[in-house]
């Protein structure tokens, strides 16, 4: 590496120093999550990844696999501000977003007053978020695409970076409210938690069952989230591996004329713009923790599930013949990286 590397897309150098020193926080980060969250490190890698895209994260995981501790230690590894509100069905869009309130000023007289929800936090985990209304559930909308809220007539800006952190149970659908395609394509990825080895689980039993905590390093500022966020973005991506993003893209599209007949039969729709783009962005995350500064097909490899399998789905043919849509993705890629023409 020299000592000076250009950002492609912005020109402005950066001292090679800088990058190492970054790349170096996002890994401490990572490792010091894995010392709390044990036996999820591909969890934690993912979202690791998504701080350093600046993206959402959908988190889908049985009840008491973790999932709302490994957001918290999250936050407490970054130091980032840190709010979570707990889903339910009673919940209304002004205690997420924030509401109007009488309060008095000095000379005793009562005047209106905005009063800033939990959404209005660097990182905000949303708790069982198919457990609120899906007019609640919209709340989020305007926060996770814009980084704005729209309330009391005025637009104000959210804090820099932001996260919203979303957990569902994909077991539990009694009482639920599906989130809504528009919603659920605003999250950059889905991380599912898997259940632990007898091994892991053996580790989580003698490490919480025990009179010591285990404490996390803050390894990352608010600020370096943000320089890490600006590098990603500039990671190279070559035309032919972004070709090959943009034929599988249409690959995955029922109506398209790159489809082949296995996807006109059972997908009901396919990656959206947004998802391609999704893709892209994490992939580049991928290269850059790994230290390098180009996307590989290798990098899209690893993260094409986590960012396209909530944003494609089967239809009931697909889903009655027992069709599965991770290998289906994973083929769709590989045909578009072998096309040639």
């Amino acid at each position: 590496m020299s000592d000076v590397v250009p950002l492609p897309q912005s020109g402005t150098p950066v001292e090679a120093a800088e990058i190492s020193r970054l790349v170096a926080g996002l890994r401490s980060t990572a490792d010091e999550v894995s010392k709390v969250v044990l036996g999820q490190s591909s969890a934690v890698e993912h979202l690791v990844i998504a701080l350093s895209c600046g993206g959402h994260v959908l988190l889908e995981g049985l009840p008491g696999l973790g999932k709302t501790l490994l957001v918290r230690t999250i936050a407490d590894a970054t130091g980032l501000s840190f709010a979570r509100v707990q889903f339910t069905p009673d919940l209304m869009p002004a205690d997420i977003t924030g509401s109007l309130v009488l309060q008095p000023d000095l000379s005793g007289h009562a005047q209106l007053t905005f009063q800033k929800g939990p959404v209005f936090s660097q990182m905000l985990l949303a708790d069982e978020i198919n457990r609120a209304t899906p007019r609640t559930q919209s709340a989020l909308l305007e926060a996770m695409q814009e980084q704005t809220v729209s309330a009391a007539g005025t637009t104000m800006r959210l804090p820099d970076p932001f996260f919203v952190l979303a957990t569902q149970n994909p077991i539990e659908m009694d009482g639920t409210y599906v989130l809504p395609e528009a919603q659920i394509d605003r999250f950059l990825l889905r991380v599912d938690l898997p259940f632990p080895s007898v091994s892991t689980l053996s580790n989580i039993l003698a490490a919480t069952t025990g009179t010591e905590k285990v404490g996390v390093k803050p390894a990352l500022s608010a600020d370096d989230i943000i320089e890490i966020q600006k590098l990603v973005r500039s990671v190279v991506l070559a035309d032919h591996v972004r070709d090959a993003v943009a034929r599988f893209t249409l690959m995955t599209q029922p109506h398209s004329g790159e489809a082949p007949d296995p996807v006109r039969r059972f997908f009901r729709f396919g990656l959206s713009p947004r998802g391609a783009q999704a893709l892209v962005l994490a992939a580049k995350g991928h290269a850059f923790l790994a230290g390098r500064y180009n996307v590989s097909f290798d990098d899209l490899r690893a993260m094409l599930l986590p960012t396209t399998r909530h944003r494609v789905h089967i239809n009931f043919e697909g889903r009655a013949t027992g069709t599965s849509l991770d290998k289906m993705l994973l083929d769709l890629f590989e045909a578009s990286v072998r096309h040639k023409g």
